[in-house]
């Protein structure tokens, strides 16, 4: 799996959100881009909506949030004027990343904004998690050809599977799905990070992370689980506030993450029974048969003569039975490695 000139199966693809975390300040904006790319990210994710393609201007109690959230008590179209980023913005944020060597992309929330995404060249689609029911917004999005990150923090396994047969109907097997957990933030005991390695058997694509917890943990065993994409909300100082600043990471967080991550990579290498050169070498620190005090030539082989010690230049262990009760074929002295030359 391939974004832009990143290969997802050579190194991890870390993702950082950008949301909300502007604040309406297209200068805050672009530092903040900068400080991702500082930060170790190799990407930065928008998110393309206006208040009326993700939701309706209406009073009634079902457009006003009250699920124990963040945003408890507003209204969805007001809370989404308040953190949508202006679509004139779009092209010098991307740019600004580009220049950066940054991939640069979005979560289109309305077939105009996949065409609109489309027209800027973007190297990939995210489709949130809310709208991973959304089957004709995934059939569009996936039909323009891209690579398609889908997140499930609402999914069922149904869910799921629909979203990826939307894409496949579409000729698009370019899917990456992400385990995700929709609490704003989320707890550790609610992350079920085991998923990610059952998801990966279960549909055969690259699996990823998008994570809202506070804690660098999650990415780093979702990773040792197999996570491919690492997705993750930035801000240059939760005192800022807003929106999306509750279960975002500061530039210094962020940074010990990718560490981590990449880190957990170097750690994860690949499945082999091969020693490593250095530990080649401290193989010979250990245990083998070792002569231990002088012997005169036909001595018998005893436990008091011969022992398994470190290091490990002499017979292996296994042997040790094997040549007990023999006679010696020379004089030896204390400290000689025991070889079958030595048998008579």
């Amino acid at each position: 799996m391939t974004i832009g000139n990143h290969n997802l199966n050579e190194k991890v693809f870390i993702i950082a959100e950008l949301s909300a975390n502007h604040n309406g300040s297209l200068d805050t904006a672009l530092k903040t881009i900068t400080a991702m790319k500082e930060s170790g990210a190799d990407a930065i994710k928008l998110q393309t909506y206006t208040p009326d393609t993700i939701t309706l201007d209406c009073d009634s109690e079902m457009f006003t949030i009250s699920q124990g959230t963040l945003w408890d008590k507003r209204k969805f179209h007001d809370l989404y004027a308040e953190a949508m980023t202006p679509w004139e913005w779009h092209k010098q944020l991307f740019d600004h990343a580009r220049s950066l060597g940054m991939e640069a992309f979005s979560s289109p929330f309305d077939p105009t904004a996949v065409d609109f995404l489309y027209d800027l060249n973007v190297p990939a689609y995210k489709i949130a998690s809310f709208e991973i029911t959304d089957i004709p917004l995934i059939e569009y999005t996936a039909a323009k050809g891209k690579p398609i990150i889908i997140s499930t923090g609402v999914a069922t396994l149904s869910d799921i599977e629909e979203a990826l047969d939307a894409c496949r109907r579409m000729r698009n097997d370019q899917i990456t799905l992400l385990k995700c957990t929709s609490a704003y933030p989320a707890s550790l005991n609610e992350m079920n990070l085991l998923t990610i390695s059952d998801m990966v058997q279960r549909f055969g694509i690259t699996v990823g992370l998008s994570d809202h917890t506070m804690s660098l943990s999650a990415p780093v065993a979702a990773v040792a689980l197999g996570a491919r994409v690492i997705e993750k909300h930035f801000i240059l100082d939760r005192a800022m506030g807003g929106a999306d600043s509750a279960f975002s990471l500061e530039p210094t967080e962020f940074r010990l993450m990718v560490d981590a991550v990449r880190d957990t990579e170097k750690l994860m290498g690949k499945i082999t029974y091969d020693l490593s050169p250095k530990s080649l070498k401290s193989r010979e620190f250990a245990r083998s048969l070792f002569i231990t005090k002088d012997v005169k030539a036909g001595e018998i082989i005893t436990t008091e003569n011969v022992r398994s010690v470190r290091p490990g230049f002499g017979l292996a262990p296994k042997y040790l039975h094997e040549i007990l009760g023999k006679p010696f074929r020379r004089d030896s002295t204390k400290g000689t490695p025991f070889s079958w030359d030595h048998i008579k």
